[in-house]
């Protein structure tokens, strides 16, 4: 009885924990870069992700510095959602410089 309430207790929270890394989405990333911030960046978004590499990218991203490297690289650019910035992460490292991909936007 203990071992099944041990391994229901490590399935869910292995559940809840990929669940929570799952929510962010490339398309919805590329849809919000497109919707909030392509006009004030004046750039594509390929042009945009192709900024940084992707190591470049996760560690500005687990620096906590998205929002402020956005701002940089678009100084127009006066808010930038904190609910969003994952999405834009996984956008900006789906199509990073060195990932080869290019994004349609």
């Amino acid at each position: 009885m203990i071992q099944l309430r041990k391994l229901v207790l490590a399935t869910t929270i292995a559940l809840t924990m990929s669940a929570t890394v799952a929510n962010a989405n490339v398309a919805k990333g590329q849809k919000l870069f497109i919707k909030k911030l392509k006009s004030d960046c004046e750039m594509t978004g390929a042009k945009m992700a192709g900024k940084h590499s992707q190591d470049e990218w996760e560690s500005i991203y687990n620096a906590g510095k998205l929002a402020e490297e956005i701002k940089t690289i678009c100084p127009k650019v006066k808010e930038v959602k904190e609910k969003f910035i994952p999405h834009y992460y996984d956008f900006f490292y789906e199509y990073a410089n060195d990932s080869g991909n290019v994004p349609s936007c």
